[in-house]
């Protein structure tokens, strides 16, 4: 029997919810996970799991055993990377969930900066604007762009992200130029789908008062960059991250709107579990990205 390993396991299976989507994270078959689970129990003497037909659940003892064997298998893979990292070298996967616009736009650049300074590690990333579940999913990071709710996630804020109304010359020439927030009810708008009460614009004037209008959607879109190019086209009034714009804004392909209100802000974190070991490969690359991104991102000066 291998201790370790089916302590793995063992976790593998708490952190996915069940054996299933353990064994698929393991890349093993799944009567190997629960060959694997037979055996720390026999060996320990103790029932881990409640098992119905539907759900797998902790005990009060396998809770207790799972903290516990979280923190012994953070310690062996820090002692086993202590070798090769003492001497300035990483290595290993790092598998990141990236919003598709921000990644494709920026981080190809940064990454391939990180890897000519730790060439041994290797990759692997998502681009989606979904809300991935960095557990069950298994992945070492997420970048998210947004105003973070509480959560059990662990953030570390890498850049204030402004977003911007804008759109073309050519369709402010033919509908008019917003001069208030109520104007904008007037436009053609290109909305977000996945911004909650997308619909509903709201920011704040100079004096502090906030006021929010209602948009005549003339289309909806889970793609920024969709969005982006429909309003190139001049189909309407768009509501977007500056780290998108900024290359049309400063050609004059993009006109900023409305800039004598208080600019909406989100922020880019990287997120990571509570539960989740934080490798030096996670933690050097987290603050590579916040060094990079730090004070005035290089698409706002």
């Amino acid at each position: 029997m291998n201790r370790f390993e089916n302590m793995e396991h063992f976790v593998k299976v708490v952190e996915t919810g069940s054996i299933t989507a353990a064994a698929e994270r393991l890349e093993v078959a799944k009567s190997a996970v629960s060959r694997r689970l037979k055996e720390l129990e026999t060996h320990l003497g103790a029932e881990l799991f409640h098992r119905t037909t539907r759900r797998m659940t902790l005990t009060d003892t396998g809770r207790t055993f799972y903290h516990q064997s979280v923190h012994i298998l953070e310690q062996l893979l820090e002692a086993e990377q202590s070798t090769t990292q003492a001497h300035g070298i990483l290595e290993g996967r790092l598998k990141i969930a990236l919003p598709s616009s921000f990644g494709l736009l920026h981080m190809g650049t940064a990454i391939d900066d990180f890897l000519k300074l730790h060439p041994q590690i290797t990759f692997e990333l998502d681009f989606n604007d979904r809300e991935v579940n960095l557990v069950h999913e298994g992945f070492d990071l997420a970048l998210r762009i947004a105003n973070l709710p509480d959560s059990s996630l662990i953030a570390r804020r890498l850049a204030n992200i402004k977003l911007h109304i804008c759109a073309t010359p050519t369709y402010l020439k033919k509908r008019g130029t917003p001069h208030t927030l109520a104007d904008l009810a007037q436009h053609q708008c290109l909305l977000y789908s996945l911004m909650r009460d997308g619909d509903v614009w709201q920011f704040d004037d100079q004096e502090g008062n906030t006021e929010r209008v209602k948009l005549n959607a003339a289309m909806r879109a889970n793609s920024g960059d969709f969005l982006k190019e429909a309003a190139l086209a001049d189909r309407g009034v768009v509501f977007l991250p500056t780290f998108m714009t900024y290359t049309e804004i400063q050609a004059g392909r993009l006109v900023p709107l409305l800039t004598h209100y208080k600019p909406f802000r989100l922020s880019a974190y990287a997120l990571y579990p509570q539960t989740h070991h934080l490798s030096k490969r996670v933690r050097a690359f987290v603050d590579f990205l916040a060094k990079r991104f730090a004070g005035i991102p290089y698409w706002d000066q």
